[in-house]
């Protein structure tokens, strides 16, 4: 006998076209028995005496969440790194110092979350900031995009970072007027400096990951879609090892070990209910906070279009690697020219596959198709936007970047951001959404999401009441079913995961409110009340 449970007395929304609201569910084994009436649940477990049943006592309830994109690495060392996601840039070197001055000479001070562009002037900070503050620390700070890094002269110098250092492949190092480093590496050069930080112990990095387990749990989170390194697959398996692991991770591969992958023959979806093995990611740009997202077009006022981080021809060759050994990839694409480059390099492999269908996967015969997917495709030329469609492309999207993003995106794309962030003209093509965070870019909790893509407006109620650029507004339904049936389905899960019916897992997320009824606006207050993963509850408020 496994995880039976009753839940009765709810408001419950199961992404089931078949019955879509029920007051009650009945799971057995950790799965869905039965979805209607209370005391149709009760007798669907009538031969399991003492099955434990809760009163939802009315409370909204929707299959369990799955955010699609996000660093759970990241994101845990972030919880014990220097926050500075601050408004002003003095404000940011008060914490750094205050770290800098409780730490041993030579530790590392990292941290994350610095957004010059929000700061007064605009400018990148440089490293003399930070060697005034922290003369005898190394120190690493990661931009709210993940894509800068800003580093003090300590650090450069453990990196072996001088003057006549050359750019990286698909990288930059930030020069001055001398051409000495200014301490800003954009995209692949922070790897230069990543390289030589002290990495945690994969048992040291469970024991971080643990702790933002219990975070995502109560956001109201039944699964991820992880996108950091090796190190991170290890630390999960040893909290699955434990029995420590609640969370379903499908766990991407890095493109660096793709080779390896292939080699051992692995394929998208290897694993057990809990842990999983999902798409190759690779990046073909940067982001639009540091203007390296690969554009067709210079951004407004400059002659720059950005970086990409990937030769085209690259993309290709390993795009079709990847899908002919069953591999799904997953591609970080901001710019409208990366997005191309991916949609083109997509086209191609599915051709060449389907040439040659009996080599895909393994023993020579044909598998299921990958279902390939672009991160974020913030920005798709129109004559783009219905490829992903016709691609059998996951549009894997952040709602809340369009609303973090909007000023910023406004001043560097112009009259394109008319096709940015374009949920609703996605839908209307035929894409699946699939809805995350890309945490810790941005917050945790998917009910920001929620709210983000249903009103385009950020917590405070601006831009106004209609939201930015309001035609590519979707309904609350439309993103609570990006955030359950789109994530199982851009897994291959839709089987198991993304709806409460008969037979499939019993993931759910409780909520404090019924979003699907009230104000769109107030969602962002909605906190998640219960979670539970395959019946078990993993947290609860009530």
């Amino acid at each position: 006998m496994g995880n039976d449970l009753i839940l009765f007395n709810g408001n419950i929304h199961t992404m089931d076209q078949r019955a879509p609201m029920v007051s009650a569910v009945a799971v057995r084994d950790g799965r869905i028995a039965f979805a209607g009436s209370e005391e149709g649940a009760r007798a669907a477990l009538a031969e399991r005496r003492g099955a434990p049943a809760l009163d939802l006592g009315g409370r909204c309830v929707v299959p369990g969440l799955t955010d699609a994109h996000l660093h759970f690495r990241w994101y845990a060392e972030s919880l014990r790194a220097v926050d500075v996601e601050t408004p002003s840039l003095a404000e940011s070197l008060v914490r750094v110092g205050e770290r800098a001055g409780r730490g041993e000479p030579g530790e590392w001070i990292t941290g994350t979350g610095w957004n010059h562009n929000v700061w007064e002037g605009g400018a990148f900070p440089t490293r003399a900031h930070l060697d005034r503050i922290s003369p005898r620390n190394p120190v690493a700070l990661k931009a709210k995009s993940g894509h800068a890094m800003w580093v003090n002269s300590l650090a450069l110098a453990q990196a072996g970072i001088t003057g006549t250092v050359p750019d990286p492949d698909g990288g930059r190092i930030v020069r001055g007027g001398d051409g000495d480093p200014t301490g800003i590496l954009l995209e692949n050069a922070m790897d230069l400096v990543q390289a030589v930080i002290p990495k945690p112990a994969p048992h040291e990095l469970a024991g971080m990951m643990r702790d933002a387990q219990e975070a995502a749990h109560r956001a109201g989170l039944t699964g991820i879609h992880d996108f950091d390194g090796a190190l991170a697959f290890q630390a999960f398996r040893l909290l699955e090892e434990r029995g420590e692991l609640s969370l379903r991770v499908e766990k991407g591969i890095p493109h660096e070990l793709l080779s390896e992958a292939i080699r051992l023959g692995l394929r998208t979806g290897f694993g057990g209910e809990l842990l999983r093995l999902g798409a190759v990611k690779m990046f073909a740009d940067g982001a639009l906070g540091s203007l390296t997202a690969w554009m067709l077009s210079p951004y407004e006022g400059t002659r720059n279009t950005g970086i990409a981080t990937l030769a085209e021809e690259t993309l290709r060759d390993d795009v079709y690697r990847a899908n002919a050994a069953g591999l799904a990839c997953a591609i970080h694409a901001i710019g409208d020219a990366a997005c191309r480059a991916v949609l083109d390099a997509f086209a191609r492999a599915g051709a060449e596959t389907l040439e040659t269908a009996g080599t895909v996967g393994t023993g020579g015969t044909a598998g299921p198709r990958p279902r390939n997917r672009i991160e974020h495709a913030q920005l798709l030329h129109p004559d783009d936007l219905a490829r992903l469609a016709r691609l059998g492309v996951v549009a894997s999207m952040q709602p809340i970047h369009a609303t973090s993003d909007m000023h910023i995106a406004e001043r560097h794309w112009g009259p394109r951001c008319a096709g940015a962030y374009a949920w609703n003209s996605l839908l209307a093509a035929g894409t699946t959404l699939a809805f995350g965070s890309d945490c810790p870019v941005e917050t945790l909790d998917p009910l920001a999401g929620i709210h983000a893509a249903s009103t385009r407006r950020r917590a405070d109620g601006s831009p106004g009441p209609k939201g930015w650029r309001p035609a590519q507004r979707i309904g609350v339904e439309q993103a609570v079913a990006a955030y359950t049936l789109g994530a199982a389905f851009a897994a291959g899960r839709e089987g198991d995961l993304g709806a409460l019916a008969p037979g499939k897992l019993a993931d759910l997320t409780v909520l404090g409110s019924d979003i699907f009824s009230i104000d769109p606006h107030a969602i962002r207050e909605t906190k998640a009340e219960a979670t539970i993963v395959g019946g078990r509850i993993v947290y609860r408020a009530f």
